[in-house]
């Protein structure tokens, strides 16, 4: 699987428009909102209709009576569902039918109507203004009246009590409580090269030592001389410099130029214990905004995934990832992928996205597919960071190909840069390994592809004794064989 390393906005529904309320002479127009009948359609406009029948909007109906002219005259029944104004010009009876007192709105009652204009649709509007205008000041006089007599008749609203606000509190476990305290040891990353160009992230602190863990992509633009910064959620700013960062692995340690005495180091989780449906809580700065707390579950554990920032020079990154549904999204590269009790479990790193926009180009966006580096892995690259500021990986001494595959990962006819396929004297030469040969499982891990082989051997450390299942001629065949090592990215 090939992603991204971390949107289209999703345009708001229109509002269903409101239903008129049925006055005792009316016959009702259809179903309320919210009943099991959908809302009746508005019925069309006549061309020939006239634009207002009278200064309310709502005049008679062509084949009704003349209007009676005794007093007082006879009550009007109102207008039929949308009858009226041409929807949203801002005249009764129509959808912009105006404020306060505006006569001839859905299930008003009937008032008597003003002179007739002298000059046709202006006056029509000047006098809807000045009965919204009388009706504003109305409304006004009655609500002073109101509060100056602390008549509270009109408002059912309940406050709560202040003392009983601040006695709120929050049961170790809940979402609340794991981010109040886990909030404090993350940071918000700005990383600026040398021209100018740069980036957000997140990361956490790893000791208190000040250093912080994060992505290497995070920080690849601080590298050769940029400047790279670390913001805490208190608004406390530090100069920070890379320690070391692996850019298979896309984990990086940076370190806070003098750091504070007061650091709280996030504990860390045992990510190989971690189950599908397992709570998890994810802090970063989404698209620049710090401090952001998401959640969802475990959606899968062992996703193969390859994944780049989308730019031409950009290497891979291989992970066996932590599958997770919270919302991650561009800026919350780095920051820690919690369990339920706070504990880091991942580092999130990278997203599954229809687009093909990378990590903070504004393109992608979360779709609920999220992937996090198993914090057991980024806490043993993160130690050999600190210790030697180079990376340390597993390997079996033999080229795959990196084909999108379901058979396995093929050792190929030649190696990268014109070296041999395997490796002599390699722990795959050693094993009996040929080119050609197809590597289906590692363990008992279904290897279904080159990118995915990489991402489950560099779960291991050098050293490690594994089991190899591969096809020969149609022949399947197992054999054991112990991981070497390579120091750094070359």
């Amino acid at each position: 699987m090939s992603t991204e390393n971390e949107g289209n906005e999703v345009p708001q529904a229109p509002s269903a428009p409101p239903v008129p309320v049925a006055s005792p002479a009316a016959t009702p127009q259809g179903s309320a909102p919210g009943g099991s009948e959908p809302t009746a359609p508005l019925p069309p406009v006549p061309h020939d209709a006239p634009a207002a029948a009278g200064p309310h909007g709502s005049g008679p109906s062509a084949s009704g009576p003349a209007p009676d002219g005794s007093w007082p005259p006879p009550p009007q029944a109102n207008p039929p569902y949308g009858e009226g104004a041409a929807h949203g010009d801002g005249a009764p009876g129509g959808f912009g039918a105006g404020g306060a007192g505006g006569a001839g709105g859905w299930g008003a009652s009937w008032q008597q109507p003003a002179p007739k204009p002298r000059s046709g649709r202006g006056g029509l509007v000047a006098a809807v203004l000045v009965a919204a205008l009388v009706a504003g000041g109305l409304g006004g006089g009655l609500g002073y009246t109101l509060a100056k007599d602390n008549d509270s008749s009109g408002s059912t609203t309940v406050s709560a009590s202040d003392s009983g606000a601040t006695q709120v509190r929050r049961a170790p476990g809940t979402i609340a409580n794991v981010a109040a305290r886990a909030l404090p040891s993350t940071v918000t990353i700005e990383a600026e090269s040398t021209n100018g160009e740069g980036g957000t992230g997140t990361g956490f602190v790893f000791d208190k030592q000040g250093h912080i863990v994060t992505n290497n992509h995070v920080v690849a633009d601080a590298l050769d001389g940029g400047k790279l910064t670390a913001t805490f959620p208190n608004g406390r700013k530090y100069d920070a410099e890379v320690v070391g960062h692996a850019q298979g692995y896309d984990v990086a340690v940076i370190k806070l130029k003098n750091p504070p005495s007061d650091l709280n180091p996030l504990a860390l989780g045992d990510s190989d214990k971690v189950a599908v449906g397992d709570e998890t809580i994810a802090i970063g700065a989404p698209f620049g905004l710090s401090n952001t707390v998401t959640t969802g579950i475990i959606s899968a554990k062992n996703r193969p995934v390859a994944s780049s920032d989308g730019s031409s020079s950009s290497k891979a990154s291989y992970m066996s990832a932590l599958q997770t549904d919270a919302s991650i999204n561009p800026g919350n590269s780095g920051g820690p992928l919690l369990d339920a009790s706070g504990a880091v479990i991942g580092i999130n790193s990278a997203i599954q996205s229809t687009s093909s926009g990378g990590f903070g180009s504004g393109q992608s966006g979360s779709i609920g597919l999220g992937f996090a580096i198993p914090i057991n892995q980024a806490k043993y690259v993160a130690q050999q960071l600190i210790k030697t500021g180079k990376p340390v990986y597993a390997k079996i001494g033999a080229s795959v190909s990196l084909e999108d595959s379901t058979n396995g990962a093929k050792i190929t006819d030649q190696g990268a840069g014109g070296s041999a396929p395997v490796e002599a004297g390699g722990p795959a030469d050693k094993a009996g390994l040929k080119p050609g040969d197809v590597i289906t499982k590692l363990d008992d891990m279904v290897i279904d592809s080159g990118p995915t082989l990489i991402g489950e051997i560099w779960t291991h450390k050098p050293g490690d004794k594994v089991t190899i299942t591969y096809k020969r001629g149609g022949q399947e065949h197992t054999v054991q064989l112990t991981l070497g090592s390579r120091v750094g990215d070359n």
